[in-house]
Order: structure tokens, then C-alpha cells, then sequence
């Protein structure tokens, strides 16, 4: 085997050997007995791979900590089944080079089945309760985005530019009370078909989600005296939500990212153009509110 074939057997060897650490560590600290079961034999699993590669290049290697401890704590922050898919993606380069390396036997086979489907299915048995409270986040997300980017728009228009402190009022109080709301029909939705308990939770969600979206948009109007540089900055800061909720739920949910990425803001700074044009057109026929 020259050696251009074994660097390429080297580098999937040593993101076996991450995943299997990364798998490993993980395990360590999560409580639910059955995901602790899983994530202990996606472990061995990798651990069986790495070992296969290396009955080729006959080197041990030892584990980046940067990059495990990247992993690790991307996990703690964003949630265990966006760390499984996130490293599964991240890994994505090193299976694809499965198929392009020279060897050719059973074994290999087996692996590639392995990594394809076994550990597919393990990842798709995580217990996946918090992810089912996305869809609760996605609508106190998508309505504040919509709701508030339209309302701030048409703000800027209607009310003085010098009173960009009036309109963070008036968004503050306005998403408080919005978001009450939202939680509340949250709640009795899901009451329908759930407990008293097991409803509290998406309605929380719903309403967390909301009040902070609508608290990341009024900040730019709180920093600057200009109505217009705030508006600016505040559809910069929409843009960087639907960025990165969307990302976090193409990896969680394995979505088509750029499809629903392109659809919010459509929508998003849609709705903020026609009520950019309704607050000059009450600023036409009203004056300037005061």
C-alpha cells in the first residue's frame, strides 16, 4: 500500500478515534439510562473501526483534545441530538473516503453498513423528548420574528426618529403581553391531547422563545438614537436568528437547511417592507406621531 493510500486510511482512523472518545465521554454524563446504553455502543463501535484501520497503518494515535473538547462542549450547550448529528456530519468526509480507499474485503463492507445504517438506527433511538419541543419554539420564534420585524418597521416610520427609546417601550410591553398569550394558547393546544404538566412545558417554550426573539430585536434600540440605524441593525439581528435557528435544526432534524432558511426571511422581511410602507403612508396622511 504506497503511502498516499495509508494517509487517507490514517485520517478516517483518527475520526474513528474521535467519534469512539467523543461517544465515550458524552455517556459519562448523560443520566437516561437508555441513551447512556446507546451512546456507550456507538462507542464500541467506533472503537471496532479504529481498530480495523489500524491493523493497516500499525499506529496508535492519541485524540485531539481540541477538537473532542469542541465537540463535548457544543453537545452541553446546544443539546444531545444536535452534538450526535453535528459530529455525524463533521464525519461525513472521512465515510466518503471508506469507499474511495483501496481495500476491498468483507470486513470493509461491514463497517461501511455499520456506519451507514447501524449507527444511523442507534442515533435515531437517542431519546428525543427536547427535540419535540421544537415545534413549540418555531412558533414563538416565527411569530415574533413576524409579528415584531413588521411592527418595528412600521414604527420607524410612524413615530419621530429621535424617540427610538418610545418604540423599545412599546415593543416591550407589547411582546410581554404577546408572549403571555402565545404561551397561553400554547397551552391550552396541547391540553387537548396532554396533562396539565406535560402542557406547561411546550407553552414555556413557546413563550421563552418568543420574549427572547422579541428582547434581541429592541436591543439595537436601546443602543442607538437614530430610528433608522436601529432598524437597520434590528433586521441584521433577524437575519442572524432565522440563521442560526435554522442551522441548529437542519443538523437536529437533518431539514434542508437553505428551503427554510430562504422561506423566513421571505417572510420575515416581507412583512417589514409592507409595514415599512404602512408606517410612511400613517406618516403621509397623519404627520408624524408624536
Amino acid at each position: 500500500m504506497n503511502k498516499k493510500e495509508l494517509k487517507k486510511i490514517e485520517k478516517i482512523q483518527k475520526s474513528e478515534l474521535l467519534q469512539h472518545s467523543f461517544y465515550k465521554k458524552i455517556a459519562k454524563r448523560e443520566k437516561n439510562g437508555d441513551n447512556k446504553a446507546m451512546l456507550n455502543k456507538l462507542s464500541l463501535l467506533e472503537l471496532k473501526h479504529y481498530n480495523y484501520f489500524k491493523s493497516y497503518t500499525n499506529k496508535d494515535y492519541k485524540v485531539s483534545v481540541i477538537k473532542l473538547y469542541f465537540h463535548y462542549l457544543l453537545t452541553i450547550c446546544l443539546g444531545l441530538n444536535f452534538g450526535l448529528r453535528f459530529i455525524e456530519k463533521c464525519h461525513t468526509k472521512a465515510k466518503a473516503r471508506f469507499e474511495n480507499t483501496k481495500i476491498r474485503n468483507a470486513n470493509l463492507k461491514e463497517i461501511v453498513n455499520e456506519e451507514y445504517e447501524l449507527e444511523e438506527d442507534y442515533i435515531d433511538q437517542i431519546d428525543k423528548k427536547k427535540l419535540n419541543y421544537i415545534s413549540s419554539i418555531v412558533l414563538g420564534l416565527n411569530d415574533a420574528l413576524v409579528e415584531f420585524t413588521g411592527a418595528i418597521a412600521g414604527f420607524a416610520f410612524a413615530l419621530a426618529s429621535s424617540k427610538t427609546i418610545a418604540i423599545a417601550i412599546a415593543i416591550i410591553i407589547s411582546g410581554i403581553s404577546a408572549s403571555l398569550s402565545m404561551a397561553s394558547s400554547e397551552y391550552l393546544s396541547k391540553k387537548q391531547d396532554y396533562s396539565s404538566k406535560e402542557a406547561l412545558i411546550p407553552a414555556i417554550y413557546t413563550g421563552l422563545a418568543y420574549i427572547i426573539t422579541v428582547s434581541l430585536m429592541i436591543v439595537p434600540y436601546l443602543v442607538f438614537p437614530n430610528v433608522y440605524i436601529s432598524l437597520v441593525v434590528m433586521l441584521s439581528v433577524v437575519v442572524l436568528i432565522i440563521l442560526f435557528f435554522n442551522y441548529y435544526i437542519s443538523i437536529a432534524k437533518k431539514t434542508n437547511f437553505k428551503k427554510i432558511f430562504l422561506e423566513m426571511i421571505l417572510i420575515s422581511l416581507g412583512v417589514a417592507l409592507i409595514s415599512f410602507a404602512i408606517g410612511l403612508l400613517v406618516r403621509v396622511f397623519f404627520g408624524e406621531v408624536v
